[in-house]
């Protein structure tokens, strides 16, 4: 398989994040939408609504998230809206809570855990995808990239509790660690699968902390902000961001490597890599 292409910027702006969607020379069809992290009330990590409108704006994207498993302001639909409007992202585009109205089943083929992924009914109303993740640490995955953003991300609330019991809901907490990262990877294929090309992907590489988004109370980040990343290939585009931690020139980031080695983050890659829906060898661009 040839190199995947993977831009790089490291000026972390609302313009810098067009530039680089620009350099993927892609123009998404149809009704776009935009994956985000809408961010857990009283995190003060994920990225602002602001800071992605330009983008958002540029695709005339629909913002698409679904609900959680957990406890939180994003576990019903009633509560996630709540949260959407607290947080700005009504005011920015149009929003669209996928699994408000139940969920859809994507199959898996040859999948390592799992043989279908749960994710919001409402994809399939979406001809592409436009993939904004903010690169961080995470406490069961390790690190949260384009990967866990279509997976787990994309995933319904049923889903979700799918793939962290591989396949067994009623083990959500328990399951074997890394058999989950295998079904995220398993969960992202479908989801690439079901797009057939027609998905961009861009992760930024700032407030990293050692949690998710998705902790209502999370570290502050100990290691600087990198940049911005963009690449057709989501397993190519995670791959860089965690070389580019291990090459920081920053200390804190042993905080950072400690937490993706003791989850062993970056198995997702290497599974999502097998699977075969893209590659672990790229070739950085610098704009």
């Amino acid at each position: 398989m040839s190199k995947s292409k993977v831009y790089f910027t490291k000026n972390i702006t609302p313009e810098s994040v067009i530039k680089i969607y620009e350099a993927l020379g892609v123009e998404l069809p149809g009704k776009v939408g935009v994956k985000v992290h809408s961010g857990e009330v009283g995190n003060q990590n994920f990225i602002k609504p602001q800071f992605w409108k330009p983008m958002i704006d540029k695709v005339k994207g629909t913002i698409i998230e679904c609900n959680t498993a957990y406890e939180g302001k994003r576990n019903t639909s009633e509560a996630h809206w709540e949260t959407m409007k607290l947080h700005g992202w009504t005011d920015v585009a149009k929003v669209d809570i996928m699994d408000e109205e139940g969920e859809i089943e994507l199959p898996i083929k040859n999948g390592k855990r799992i043989k279908t992924n749960y994710v919001g009914n409402h994809l399939k109303n979406y001809d592409s995808i436009l993939v904004l993740s903010h690169f961080k640490g995470h406490p069961m995955g390790g690190f949260g990239g384009a990967l866990k953003n279509i997976s787990i991300g994309i995933a319904s609330s049923y889903g979700k509790t799918y793939i962290h019991g591989v396949g067994k809901p009623e083990d959500f907490w328990t399951s074997d660690h890394d058999s989950f990262l295998e079904a995220m990877a398993d969960a992202a294929k479908s989801v690439v699968e079901y797009f057939k090309g027609n998905m961009a992907f861009i992760n930024v590489m700032c407030n990293m902390s050692v949690d998710c988004d998705c902790c209502a109370v999370a570290a502050d980040p100990k290691i600087g902000d990198i940049g911005i990343l963009a690449s057709l290939d989501p397993i190519a585009l995670d791959q860089a961001c965690v070389d580019l931690v291990y090459k920081s020139e920053d200390e804190g980031k042993s905080h950072l490597i400690e937490r993706m080695e003791s989850k062993n983050g970056i198995h997702t890659v290497e599974a999502a890599a097998d699977l075969g829906f893209g590659s672990r060898e790229y070739e950085l661009i610098k704009l």
